[in-house]
């Protein structure tokens, strides 16, 4: 699928109708540079919440695998590559490639195993989509907590943006 086609899902077939034209996704690959490379990122009323391009994720990506194999010196490099990638992500570091990847999934599973999913931008997608209810918004709260910075800015936008009262408790550790 096209980027185009990918992005009219996001804001027009998946968007929760009270972030419609608040919520924009952004995704591009710069051809001159070497293979392609570029950035990504989801703006909320024109301010860039979350972006992320290749060339800063690499530089986390390679320092948080020396951190790992630092700390577990045990480890195997493969290994400490991948906890690593994974470790990026929270910090809200990843590609237009991992972008896509997270959309395709998202697109291709239920609303559950989208929230479910270990892929925080997947993540993110669902609880920005219009089939995640009020009820279920709430429910999150807890789950929330936990969750990286980035993600719980997009749960605090959703619930404003629905005109949920959030305790003060849960807003406080969100």
């Amino acid at each position: 699928m096209s980027w185009s086609g990918i992005r009219s899902k996001l804001e027009n077939e998946y968007l929760a109708e009270s972030l419609r034209g608040h919520i924009q996704y952004y995704a591009t690959s710069y051809s001159k540079c070497p293979d392609h490379e570029g950035r990504a990122a989801v703006r909320y009323d024109g301010e860039e919440i979350l972006k992320s391009n290749y060339f800063d994720m690499m530089c986390a990506w390679y320092d948080a695998e020396k951190r790992i194999r630092g700390e577990n010196p045990e480890m195997s490099h493969r290994e400490a590559w991948l906890k690593s990638g994974l470790d990026i992500l929270k910090d809200g570091y990843f590609d237009q490639r991992d972008f896509y990847a997270a959309f395709s999934e998202f697109d291709n599973q239920s609303i559950e195993d989208s929230l479910d999913s270990e892929n925080a931008l997947v993540r993110m997608f669902a609880v920005l989509d219009r089939r995640v209810g009020k009820r279920r918004l709430i429910r999150l709260a807890e789950i929330m907590i936990s969750e990286p910075e980035w993600l719980r800015a997009f749960y605090l936008i959703r619930l404003r943006a629905e005109g949920i009262e959030y305790a003060e408790s849960i807003s406080a550790e969100i």
